[in-house]
């Protein structure tokens, strides 16, 4: 399975949104320049995950996103299915729950498929917005630290 720039700049935009917004809503501008992004790209971005309904927007001069629910609440599957879709690696019948393969019963790889399916789906539903949070909270901590200790 291969992650296009939408899942990947996407699960960057959310960390990025849940880490700031306690404070305060944050506009595209201020997610963009933080993770390097393009505004017009990053707002496409928003506008899956908030029709998702893992963001929403606030209106007026002190707007900009917010998360819709608890950072624990949101998996990276989620955000990734928002942004990519169907996460499943190949096309099959049997993983969709269709029995609409003629080969189906005499197929080995189905299964082969079936487990890759499920641990990627285990994989990206058992990673949680607020590990990742906290995560990036310790990076920022350790960077700082290093470049205090920088002769200037």
């Amino acid at each position: 399975m291969k992650l296009s720039t939408k899942g990947r700049y996407g699960l960057r935009a959310m960390i990025d949104l849940a880490d700031y917004s306690e404070e305060m809503p944050q506009s595209i501008a201020n997610i963009a320049a933080r993770q390097s992004i393009s505004d017009s790209y990053l707002e496409q971005l928003m506008a899956k995950l908030k029709k998702a309904g893992l963001i929403k927007s606030i209106r007026g001069a002190q707007g900009g996103y917010v998360l819709a629910k608890n950072s624990s609440e949101i998996s990276v599957g989620d955000i990734l299915r928002a942004l990519e879709g169907d996460l499943t690696p190949v096309k099959c019948s049997e993983l969709d729950g269709n029995s609409g393969c003629s080969g189906s019963d005499c197929c080995v790889t189905k299964n082969v498929w079936k487990r890759i399916n499920d641990s990627i789906q285990e994989a990206v539903d058992g990673i949680h917005l607020s590990e990742l949070v906290e995560d990036n909270r310790k990076i920022r901590m350790s960077a700082d630290k290093e470049l205090s200790n920088c002769e200037i």
